[in-house]
């Protein structure tokens, strides 16, 4: 059941060019890998929405990439401070598959440690821009680690059942390759909860509230 609180933060540590925000759970439920939380920043209006990464007793954590002035303001945040967490939200992966293979690229990876608990750690395939940005792989057990130019694609094996995350071209090009593939796409969200039509995508060209119906989507 989602709940919105206010959480105090444990730590906030630097994972590569990306930041790893830990809060004390509170009373929110962690809910299923893939979905997400409305993270609000101390003086900024509207929340972003953030995939949960860990799931450790008692706490949640949150893998961010500063792309603007709120998730700057999130990066910022200390031991110590408050934020408003809003949450679980959306749908998230299937769980019930019988060989899963994580394919993920850049800030794509912030579900996979959470999934890659639940699922028994299974192969991961991670792709990232630079080796600096590749650090975050230390957070995913089995992961396979490609740098550009080599892509995620190059190394995806028939005969898994794959769960992805991160980019609409690589998302794409994996759905090209595996058809009943999760995918987990990105959107801007204000609200998270369906009420502002602002994550509103074209899908096969249907128009869906990400936040409503994904952000985990078949790929077929």
């Amino acid at each position: 059941m989602r709940r919105r609180e206010a959480l105090s933060v444990i730590a906030n540590e630097a994972v590569g060019p990306y930041s790893l925000i830990r809060v004390e759970r509170g009373g929110l439920d962690p809910g299923v890998p893939g979905q997400f939380f409305m993270l609000e920043a101390p003086g900024r209006l509207l929340p972003r929405p953030m995939s949960l990464c860990q799931a450790p007793t008692a706490e949640l954590g949150f893998l961010l990439d500063v792309v603007g002035p709120g998730t700057r303001a999130l990066a910022a945040v200390q031991s110590g401070d408050e934020i408003h967490v809003f949450g679980p939200l959306g749908n998230g992966y299937r769980l019930d598959v019988e060989k899963p293979l994580l394919v993920g690229g850049g800030i794509g990876v912030a579900p996979f440690p959470y999934l890659s608990e639940q699922l028994g750690a299974p192969p991961a395939i991670l792709g990232f821009r630079s080796d600096w940005h590749a650090e975050a792989a230390a957070l995913v057990p089995n992961a396979e680690v490609v740098v550009e130019p080599t892509l995620v694609t190059e190394r995806v094996r028939t005969g898994y059942d794959v769960l992805a995350c991160g980019p609409e071209p690589m998302l794409e090009a994996v759905r090209e390759l595996a058809p009943d593939a999760q995918l987990a796409w990105e959107a801007p969200m204000a609200c998270g909860y369906g009420a502002c039509y602002g994550c509103s995508v074209e899908v096969d060209g249907v128009l869906q509230r990400l936040c409503v119906a994904g952000p985990v989507l078949e790929a077929a």
